[in-house]
């Protein structure tokens, strides 16, 4: 019998679409149709309109939407965009490579294979914002250049997801990393699922640059480029509601580099596969959508009172805080066999046992701290965070410095409902049992 270390909730934010799991092919064919064209229109939404979604929909009707999307459509073979991206890609290649990390073993897959990681990510955050500033003090790169080009950028990066998706096709058809791939069947599921759980390309770990490296990274990038254009914008200074907002951010980006090897075991990365569905939302989902809060700002914000600034960073610290002591709760539970504090006492548990292709399998189910609250109490945290480093906006009459709140409570809730399916089939009796001594999915009372 073999033995794991589980939570009720064993999972986190993948940064892929996630929305719509793609499991025929209506699904993926709708998806991979209409993202690209809504990370461009938003772009420009919000760049050129203020926020204002309805304005775009008059423009629409009168000229046509495909006609529309066409004529915002930026230039997507801008030859310094691309060195760019190039150098930025590259040099997170060098640093994963390059940085001293300890070796971290993840959880061993289905197929009896165990992913191998260098665990250097907060030190490849660090060095590549402090080689940002140093490239803009230094005058070698105005960092500010990242807003003016955005569009372009997101238009290039749609290329590029796109060729690196249909490449991983091949290779998975062709030189599969592990046993850990196989076609669905589907041409059109396996492109976009992807092939395989844990490709490697030339010793790099395909999830971890896409994922961590590129899309998480980027977003640091960005939102700290979007303050200098702010400068740029005010004499010199920076509004204190865009300084909130990006601190937040930098905070929330920061506690997930210090806890990425648990990331990199979460039930996102252990079942979902390297495809358009994490790749291409790891590669354009992620700049586009996760930095919007902050792109929007950079040129709308509004005056913000010191106390009210105060009152806003006060709480999604906090958010973010318990969001962070519930993902460390998970991680020191499976990491010490259940063997730990949680609270000041030793946590409860359940023992649940399972059925893996025929061999008997024991997994420790959290039921104490974060974890007895609800079933997926980190998500109530997470969503308030990503209000907090959004209201700076505060009355806005537009949705889009909000649309990140409203898309991260649907991907949520949706992956809340998602994993108690996948538990219930992988527990049976056992998941019953957890459910009922935690009967709440993610809100206490409510669901």
């Amino acid at each position: 019998m073999t033995k794991k270390i589980a939570t009720a909730a064993d999972t986190d934010w993948s940064g892929g679409i996630g929305v719509l799991p793609g499991r025929d092919a209506v699904g993926p064919i709708l998806l991979m149709t209409t993202t690209p064209c809504f990370s461009i229109v938003f772009f420009h939404v919000c760049s050129q309109m203020k926020g204002d979604f309805v304005q775009f929909a008059h423009e629409c009707r009168d000229a046509g939407f495909f006609h529309k999307v066409q004529s915002v459509w930026p230039d997507p073979w801008d030859a310094t965009v691309w060195r760019l991206i190039v150098t930025f890609m590259a040099f997170e290649l060098l640093l994963l490579k390059a940085l001293p990390g300890k070796r971290f073993e993840a959880t061993l897959t289905p197929n009896g294979n165990r992913p191998v990681y260098k665990a250097n990510g907060m030190a490849a955050y660090l060095t590549t914002l402090a080689t940002l500033l140093l490239l803009n003090y230094t005058e070698i790169y105005r960092m500010a250049g990242i807003y003016d080009d955005f569009g372009k950028i997101l238009s290039s990066m749609n290329v590029f997801a796109w060729a690196f998706c249909l490449m991983l096709l091949g290779k998975g058809y062709l030189a599969p990393s592990s046993t850990d791939s196989g076609t669905t069947g589907s041409l059109i599921q396996d492109f976009y699922w992807g092939m395989e759980l844990y490709p490697r390309i030339a010793g790099w770990d395909v999830k971890m640059f896409t994922n961590c490296r590129v899309g998480m990274m980027f977003w640091a990038v960005a939102i700290v480029a979007f303050c200098a254009k702010n400068m740029e914008l005010h004499d010199g200074q920076l509004q204190i509601g865009m300084a909130v907002s990006v601190c937040l951010q930098l905070i929330y980006i920061s506690k997930f580099y210090h806890w990425e090897m648990g990331y990199m075991c979460s039930m996102d990365i252990q079942h979902d596969r390297a495809g358009y569905y994490i790749c291409w939302g790891c590669l354009v989902w992620v700049p586009a959508v996760y930095t919007s809060q902050a792109f929007y700002l950079t040129n709308a914000a509004p005056d913000l009172s010191l106390s009210a600034a105060a009152a806003i960073f006060v709480l999604g610290f906090l958010c973010i805080w318990s969001n962070y002591d519930s993902d460390r709760q998970r991680y020191l539970f499976r990491q010490s066999d259940g063997k730990c504090k949680i609270w000041g006492r030793t946590p409860d548990k359940i023992v649940a046992k399972y059925d893996s292709n025929g061999v008997t399998k024991q997994s420790l189910l959290l039921v104490d701290g974060w974890w007895k609250i609800s079933r997926h109490f980190h998500y109530v945290p997470e969503i308030l965070a990503s209000f907090f480093w959004s209201v700076s906006a505060m009355d806005s009459a537009f949705v889009a410095p909000y649309f990140y709140v409203i898309y991260l409570t649907i991907l949520l809730t949706d992956r809340a409902y998602r994993d108690d399916d996948r538990c219930q089939k992988k527990y049976g009796k056992y998941w019953k049992e957890y459910c009922d001594i935690v009967p709440y999915k993610i809100v206490p009372g409510v669901v």
